[in-house]
């Protein structure tokens, strides 16, 4: 169970989560949980990326954050110490391996293990603390500024594979929006544009 979070477990608690978690072999684009779903358990990433997202009622969507090798989903955390359902997707990038905890064991480590509970505990902060930022970017940051660091942190190696649509749910905006601004910017010579595809042909 190569995931930190069972590193402080007694062997007895370890064998125990070795014979509860279920192993989830996820194949790209396949759905872990929609809004609305009922949480079943934890999942803990072993490897791969998946991507958390809200879609809203027009279809316009953000990206709330990404779980990748060593990560726990933190909607999940507090889905299962509420008792609500999901208000997000999740969605997978790349192949993944995860492990879900079920209900049942989480409760029963979070009660049992202090260290079990303080790294579920750390791991929700942080991801806390986040989507406070990214909640800043999104209400005070001009889209036109938020789009020129997107592309500027994405685009080491000067091309990016990506749709207008998919930007604009990395950026929590319309496609339409994203498409008016990446043409403006091939207007002033500073990239080209391509289907699925973004040159950069000087640093935004």
């Amino acid at each position: 169970m190569n995931h930190a979070i069972f590193d402080s477990l007694s062997p007895a608690q370890l064998t125990l989560a070795q014979s509860q978690c279920q192993l989830l072999e996820l194949a790209p684009g396949q759905r872990v949980f929609g809004a609305g779903d009922h949480c079943q358990g934890l999942p803990v990433v072993l490897a791969g990326s998946i991507k958390v997202q809200m879609i809203g009622a027009s279809g316009n969507g953000i990206v709330l954050y990404r779980m990748g090798q060593n990560d726990m989903c933190t909607l999940s955390i507090g889905c299962l110490m509420t008792g609500l359902g999901y208000r997000a997707e999740a969605i997978v990038e790349e192949a993944s391996r995860a492990l879900l905890v079920p209900r049942p064991l989480f409760e029963r480590m979070m009660a049992e293990s202090i260290d079990f509970r303080y790294q579920v505990l750390a791991s929700y902060g942080k991801r806390l603390d986040d989507l406070m930022l990214l909640v800043e970017e999104v209400a005070f940051q001009r889209m036109d500024q938020r789009l020129e660091e997107w592309l500027q942190h994405h685009g080491a190696n000067g091309c990016i594979l990506i749709t207008h649509q998919q930007l604009a749910v990395e950026l929590g905006t319309a496609r339409e929006v994203v498409s008016r601004l990446l043409k403006e910017l091939e207007r002033q010579g500073r990239l080209k544009l391509g289907r699925g595809r973004i040159e950069l042909l000087t640093t935004p």
